[in-house]
């Protein structure tokens, strides 16, 4: 039986803001790909890049396993993968040539290659698969070891045919997940991953999906792979991956990696009550809407369970620009929902993003008021990106002539024209963290002087930190009001 190696094109190292923050996720989407052609017969093996220092590292796993077939599968649950980042996508094209000179066929899935078909295959990818994976890189496997089926009638590949690339039918997506087996955990080398965590962090985290999909429309969200459909994993299979992890790895954190978790009516409750009789009230973090999270029924499941954080998109702090986005939120339901999940001792984050077309001086600073005004625990700021795929990337993509992809996650280049320069939006970034971190220094100070038998020492280093971060986040506004000509925000 052929050998299959699987790997991926997210090297840590290559992104310095994720490789200093030291909170890897193995690649779960590569795992399942490999569960499901191991639950087939193949035989499997894998390539973790995570901790690699560079591309040719391949070269001694294709040497020790001798594949046939070498699968560049990324990990579509992370959106660091999404993002398409233009370091992965040159070690792609290493790896994948590397594979060409062993004489393995090379297959990649990934929103990336999705997006830049012709680039694969010139680089050395024989199949891009299209869509959710699995079943795909089972059929075209299949067909190569088995020779039942003409490669026309595999559903989701794209391939080179003469001088022309043809697209294959599209696959529908999977509705049945608990017909998926369980990600090949077995083949990661989890102690790397622990050490990062346990060394930077004090705890271990690890990544389970419940879902695949979002039925929601934000016209600057991109679904190459999963798409608008939602399906959800039964509360039972959750469970018992969840014992499976919890048994062999010991984490002390999940991250329910879903697009938009416990859509489905019902499921949070269910999967609620088998938590405790299991006993599996581990600390996790999940991604939701504001709109989903006004339900208090909803929000005291979620805290039994074991929910510490839960992001959302509140994106701005002005209406008019969450419209444009199509985020069918109100601004209202962003401040309802934070002080919900307070109440319940659940700790908000906001995801944020700034220099969406039209965006002004006047919606900078109601989101920056919204953010002083709520005060998540924390928070990431991103420049809007535009992805192939979605509305906004038409509305720009005559302006990506020179860049259409950022180099790494911390670029935050502003690769289209708008309101103020490129320059501005990175101030900007760095301000409104510097500002953030005094209003929780300040917050500290106060909290000192309210109830000083209570101090620790904690506290106080975060209260002191406010004599760097005022200043700081005064040395960005002047910068920032140099650059527009501005002098308030």
């Amino acid at each position: 039986m052929s050998t299959i190696l699987l790997t991926h094109s997210y090297f840590l190292r290559f992104d310095p803001k994720q490789w200093k923050q030291q909170q890897p996720y193995a690649p779960l989407g590569t795992i399942y790909a490999a569960a499901v052609l191991r639950e087939a017969g193949y035989s499997v093996a894998l390539h973790d890049t995570m901790f690699s220092e560079a591309a040719e590292e391949i070269t001694s796993t294709i040497e020790k396993e001798k594949p046939r077939y070498v699968v560049i599968y990324d990990d579509g649950f992370n959106y660091l993968t999404k993002m398409c980042l233009t370091n992965m996508r040159e070690a792609a094209f290493r790896m994948a040539k590397i594979a060409k000179q062993y004489g393995c066929k090379v297959i990649v899935s990934s929103s990336d290659s999705t997006d830049h078909i012709k680039e694969y295959i010139s680089n050395g990818a024989d199949f891009i698969v299209l869509g959710e994976g699995e079943q795909t890189l089972f059929g075209l496997v299949d067909y190569f070891e088995k020779n039942q089926k003409s490669i026309e009638s595999i559903p989701g590949i794209a391939y080179l045919s003469g001088n022309k690339i043809i697209l294959n039918s599209k696959r529908e997506v999977l509705k049945e997940l608990d017909n998926i087996p369980m990600p090949a955990w077995d083949l990661v080398n989890i102690k790397l991953y622990k050490e990062a965590w346990l060394n930077k962090w004090g705890y271990f985290s690890m990544n389970i999906a419940t879902t695949r999909g979002c039925p929601f429309k934000c016209n600057w969200c991109a679904k190459p792979i999963y798409g608008n459909r939602y399906n959800s994993r039964s509360p039972e299979k959750v469970a018992e991956e969840l014992l499976y992890l919890k048994k062999h790895f010991s984490p002390g954190h999940i991250w329910l990696c879903d697009d938009i978790f416990g859509l489905k009516p019902g499921w949070v409750k269910k999967f609620g009550d088998i938590a405790e009789k299991e006993n599996l009230q581990l600390k996790f973090k999940l991604q939701c809407r504001a709109d989903l999270l006004l339900q208090e029924d909803y929000i005291s499941d979620l805290a039994r369970m074991g929910c510490e954080s839960i992001w959302m998109g509140a994106e701005s702090g002005s209406q008019k620009i969450l419209d444009a986005m199509d985020k069918g939120i109100n601004l209202s339901q962003v401040y309802e929902a934070t002080k919900l999940l307070k109440k319940y001792g659940i700790k908000p984050a906001f995801f944020l993003q700034f220099g969406y077309p039209g965006e002004t001086l006047d919606d900078i600073r109601m989101t920056i008021k919204m953010l002083l005004d709520l005060m998540p625990h924390d928070m990431g700021i991103s420049v809007s990106y535009p992805l192939p795929g979605t509305i906004f990337y038409e509305k720009v993509k005559e302006e990506l002539k020179q860049k259409s992809n950022w180099t790494h996650s911390d670029e935050l280049a502003l690769m289209f024209h708008n309101t103020y320069p490129p320059a501005f939006y990175k101030h900007l970034h760095r301000f409104i963290h510097k500002l953030y971190r005094s209003k929780q220094a300040s917050i500290s100070l106060k909290n000192i002087i309210s109830k000083p038998v209570e101090i620790n020492w904690k506290e106080v280093r975060k209260s002191l930190s406010i004599f760097y971060y005022t200043p700081a986040s005064m040395i960005y506004k002047w910068r920032m009001s140099k650059l527009v000509k501005l002098h308030s925000i």
